[in-house]
C-alpha cells in the first residue's frame, strides 16, 4: 500500500506543479530533493542517538549538495539524485540504525522518489520543460 500512496502522491505533486507552472524553473525540483533528503533528519530527531542524527545530516548534506549543484550546474543531476535516494531508501536501513523511521517509509520513499525523479527525467527528455539556465556568474 505504501508504494501505491507514493506513486499517486507523486504523480499529484509533479502533476499539479507542471499543470500550473510551478517547475518551469530550476528552483522545485532542487528544492523537493533538499525537503526528501531532510526527513531522515527529522526522524533522527524523534527517536533516535546523536550518533545516528550526525550520520543522517552528513547524507542529506551530500543530497542536497547534490540539488545544488545540479541547479547550478547541470539539471540531470538533480533527477538522478533524486531517483537515486530511492534507491538509499531501499538499503538505508543495512546503512543506518534509525528507529524512529516508519516501517512503511522506504516502500513509499522509494515510489514517491523514483516516481518524481522519472517525471523529472522524462520532462527533461521531453523538452516539455525548459529549465532557466544557471547562472554562471554566482557562486
Amino acid at each position: 500500500m505504501e508504494y501505491l500512496i507514493g506513486v499517486i502522491l507523486a504523480l499529484a505533486v509533479a502533476g499539479f506543479a507542471t499543470a500550473i507552472g510551478l517547475d518551469r524553473g530550476r528552483a522545485f525540483y532542487t528544492t523537493v530533493l533538499i525537503v526528501i533528503a531532510s526527513y531522515y533528519v527529522l526522524f533522527a530527531v524523534m527517536g533516535a542517538s546523536g550518533r545516528t542524527l550526525g550520520t543522517e545530516i552528513a547524507v542529506a548534506s551530500g543530497f542536497s549538495f547534490l540539488a545544488i549543484l545540479g541547479f547550478k550546474r547541470n539539471f540531470w543531476l538533480v533527477a538522478a539524485a533524486m531517483a537515486a535516494h530511492g534507491v538509499f531508501d531501499v538499503v538505508h536501513h543495512l546503512l543506518i540504525e534509525n528507529p524512529a523511521v516508519p516501517h512503511w517509509w522506504p516502500g513509499f520513499c522509494l515510489a514517491f522518489d523514483g516516481i518524481a525523479g522519472a517525471w523529472l527525467a522524462l520532462r527533461l527528455m521531453t523538452r516539455s520543460m525548459n529549465p532557466i539556465e544557471p547562472d554562471r556568474g554566482a557562486g
